[in-house]
């Protein structure tokens, strides 16, 4: 998966390495040692990061993104996106997941953005 040189465009390459359907192509949206925050308060990174992405990616569905605010100051960037999976999940059941994110990207020696910190469900007391 091609990580992008702009910041802005960030959200949109990971919601194309999301609709792969593979971990492998998620995770290099991310720094190594970056955090993801899957529920409010449970901040995770690593092999746990993998399998919490994992999880979202069995829905089986495709992630649309909307970026609202990005703000950039030298390598770092805040990203304020809307986010939406929506459709029908493995089992036939509805599945409405929604979620105004947080995020935090740096970019790296190579000139690519990777997620530092990404919050997806920002300032949610609790996940839908």
């Amino acid at each position: 998966m091609t990580r992008t040189t702009e910041a802005a465009r960030h959200p949109a390459v990971f919601a194309a390495a999301f609709g792969t359907g593979r971990v492998a192509a998620v995770e290099a949206m991310y720094e190594p040692d970056a955090l993801l925050v899957p529920e409010p308060g449970n901040p995770v990174s690593g092999p746990a990061r993998a399998a919490a992405s994992e999880r979202f990616l069995a829905l089986g569905l495709p992630i649309e993104v909307r970026p609202k605010h990005v703000y950039t100051a030298g390598d770092i960037a805040l990203l304020i996106v809307d986010w939406t999976i929506e459709g029908t999940g493995p089992d036939g059941a509805p599945v409405h997941i929604e979620g105004t994110a947080t995020d935090v990207a740096r970019r790296g020696e190579d000139g690519t953005w990777r997620y530092v910190i990404d919050n997806p469900f920002g300032v949610a007391e609790t996940a839908p």
